[in-house]
């Protein structure tokens, strides 16, 4: 595939390639061939079920971590387009990202990371790591989904020391040697960063709205808001309602957009990153928001954080969420029969639980715990 992209851009004919070597695929770039084996995957296909901010059994319209990573995906490639970066590993990653958060969002990741406290922890961004390279189980000649350097590189956003040390052990100067000796990931990777933030910011304040845990009226006192209201209100002096809320938040979406390119091109000349070396070795990330952006971007989330995420509704289902896991891998733990006996006979008792649970929906981690319990939190 002749493309000319610039030097910075990750090119799939210079991948570090697979684990597992593989003949290359007659009609797909190897980014490509990641992203559909991303898509098709059942881990992939459990994210309409899982929790973004509310549970889905809660509203039909609200975003589940699915949804959430389909729009990651789109605001991705926009804006990767522009600034000429691969498309197709940008929409691996941002599928990809979230496959390995528990049920009931942060609240799963927190109560698995406290089960496992003595038995080396648990990351939602490591576990989505460990369904592409080992959980999944759909190809005869390996375990996982066997994707390319980079695209795992950007799946692994975050690792502490102690695991990226774990991982550095079985492979070298691999996907984790950036968290122990500095760097930065690709452009790519980087920009999945980015898109995430803005994706979530921008839809838990429509959902927030929806939901009626936080008002219009509220989200006036940010700034990133208030402004694009303004303007909406002054380019359409009629219009209210969802067709403001929307009007408004598609304007903080393009004002976002075009700022990170802006921003990112800008970086990208003064760092002088002329090919995926000089982009590793930065000391910083290249793919960024201005300053200003970045002060308002991190004033709404603020917001959100005070009014949304820790909103008395949203803390109630919380608590009964982190019941259901708590219970859950102590049942699991003591009659490791009760789960499917490729789980049961896993060595690290521990592990298989966790991986388990991760593995869940919101539904079926409730259903679960109804047939374990007796008891019916939600």
């Amino acid at each position: 595939m002749n493309i000319t992209r610039p030097g910075y851009a990750a090119d799939p004919m210079r991948s570090r390639g697979r684990r597992i070597p593989e003949p290359a695929a007659p009609t797909r770039s190897d980014f490509q061939r990641d992203r559909d084996r991303i898509i098709h995957s059942t881990a992939f296909r459990r994210l309409v079920y899982k929790t973004q901010v509310f549970l889905n059994h809660e509203g039909d319209l609200f975003r589940t971590r699915l949804t959430h990573s389909l729009e990651v995906a789109q605001l991705g490639r926009s804006i990767a387009r522009s600034l000429g970066l691969d498309e197709d590993l940008v929409e691996a990653v941002a599928l990809a990202h979230d496959l390995g958060h528990t049920p009931f969002g942060h609240a799963g990741q927190d109560v698995l990371d406290e089960c496992m406290r003595d038995h080396g922890g648990f990351e939602h961004n490591l576990q989505s790591l460990r369904v592409v390279d080992t959980l999944e189980q759909r190809y005869p000649d390996f375990d996982g989904l066997n994707l390319c350097f980079e695209t795992r590189e950007g799946i692994l956003k975050h690792c502490s020391r102690h695991n990226a040390e774990l991982i550095e052990a079985v492979e070298p100067d691999g996907v984790a040697r950036r968290f122990l000796q500095g760097g930065q990931p690709s452009l790519e990777a980087q920009l999945c960063n980015v898109a995430d933030e803005v994706a979530y910011n921008a839809h838990d304040v429509d959902d927030g709205v929806r939901s009626g845990l936080i008002e219009l009226e509220q989200l006036l006192e940010v700034d990133l808001v208030q402004e694009h209201w303004r303007a909406a209100l002054h380019a359409h002096p009629q219009l209210s309602g969802k067709r403001l809320l929307f009007e408004t938040i598609r304007r903080m979406l393009s004002a976002q957009v075009y700022d990170v390119i802006d921003a990112t091109r800008a970086a990208v000349s003064e760092a002088a990153l002329v090919d995926g070396d000089a982009v590793r070795q930065a000391d910083k990330p290249s793919v960024r928001f201005s300053p200003d952006m970045r002060s308002r971007s991190t004033a709404l989330k603020r917001f959100l954080f005070a009014h949304l995420y820790r909103h008395p509704q949203v803390q109630s289902t919380r608590a009964r969420a982190e019941q259901v896991l708590r219970d859950l891998f102590a049942a699991y733990l003591a009659d490791p029969q009760q789960m499917p006996a490729d789980f049961a006979a896993q060595v690290d008792l521990h592990r298989a639980c966790a991986d388990y649970i991760a593995g869940m929906t919101d539904r079926y981690a409730i259903r679960e715990h109804q047939r374990l319990t007796g008891k019916t939190l939600f």
